[in-house]
């Protein structure tokens, strides 16, 4: 069942689109959102939670554009959580958490933090008495007090050690809520969702089940992504093309960086369906084979 859709939805800060014609659904089973910085993927997010509103296209809430939609009930349906930084450092672990709850519930902080795995009693803490772990757990214990469908998660492991990182991995997979992860790290996006899209300069290029997309990409961009990651014992990863590049104003926006650019790249591809998912590249059925 699909909770939230953009709709050829470009977005921008001021006059400058900074995302362009994206349309996507959050659909069961876990949406990923794959790119470098400034790929548009935390403006996107921003979008989807109300805080941002299209230059042109729409977000759709089931049967309603968020324009249209009741907000008191969106937000009860829709968490974001973002990096631990998110906590106010002047507030305790537990008034942080009761926030988001009505009085009469506010007894249930402890049993908040028993279900992310934290010791009740780190309720009287503030945030910098606890470790990155411990504060992206609490961060995830508030965005769940509100019993939400859906939760837009933004880099939730960036910066913990590995260890730290498969505890909330574990944790988020056992959450019986839907979920819109944006990560740059694959193995993440790879344990937590069913389907991803790959955004290059604020446009999707390439779009599918997260385990195809990974295993054999279809765009030259993400299978750069791809090949970057170092493997334990394998050689280094080798950068092809031309990394520093900016992308291009017309034509394919990832041409000046792509090894397989011709001189159709001028021309800007649509996404076409190739096998088992959609691919903007002009050249997709090359990188599959090779």
């Amino acid at each position: 069942m699909t909770t939230l859709r953009a709709e050829r939805v470009t977005l921008g800060y001021g006059r400058r689109p900074v995302v362009h014609d994206v349309s996507l659904d959050i659909t069961e089973g876990g949406v990923g959102l794959i790119g470098e910085s400034g790929s548009g993927k935390t403006t996107l997010a921003r979008a989807f939670l109300g805080l941002l509103s299209p230059m042109s296209g729409n977000i759709w809430y089931g049967d309603r554009t968020l324009a249209k939609t009741d907000l008191k009930a969106f937000r009860k349906d829709v968490q974001p959580v973002f990096q631990a930084e998110a906590l106010d450092p002047r507030m305790r672990v537990g008034r942080s958490i009761a926030e988001a709850l009505p009085r009469a519930a506010r007894a249930r902080v402890g049993e908040l933090l028993e279900q992310v795995g934290l010791d009740p009693e780190l309720a009287g803490r503030r945030p910098h008495q606890l470790s990155g772990g411990q504060r992206q757990r609490v961060v995830i214990a508030r965005a769940l007090a509100v019993g939400p469908r859906l939760l837009i998660l933004d880099e939730p492991t960036s910066a913990l050690d590995v260890t730290v990182q498969a505890r909330i991995l574990d944790l988020l997979a056992s959450l019986d809520t839907e979920r819109l992860l944006i990560t740059h790290n694959l193995a993440v996006v790879e344990r937590l969702c069913r389907n991803s899209h790959v955004l290059f300069a604020g446009r999707v290029v390439e779009s599918g089940p997260t385990s195809q997309l990974l295993a054999n990409p279809a765009h030259p961009y993400t299978k750069a992504l791809r090949d970057a990651v170092p493997t334990l014992g394998g050689e280094p990863p080798q950068a092809r093309g031309r990394t520093e590049a900016v992308p291009a104003a017309t034509g394919c926006p990832y041409r000046l960086r792509c090894p397989l650019a011709v001189a159709a790249c001028e021309q800007a591809p649509a996404l076409r369906d190739v096998e088992d998912r959609q691919v903007a590249c002009h050249r997709a059925e090359d990188v599959l084979s090779s």
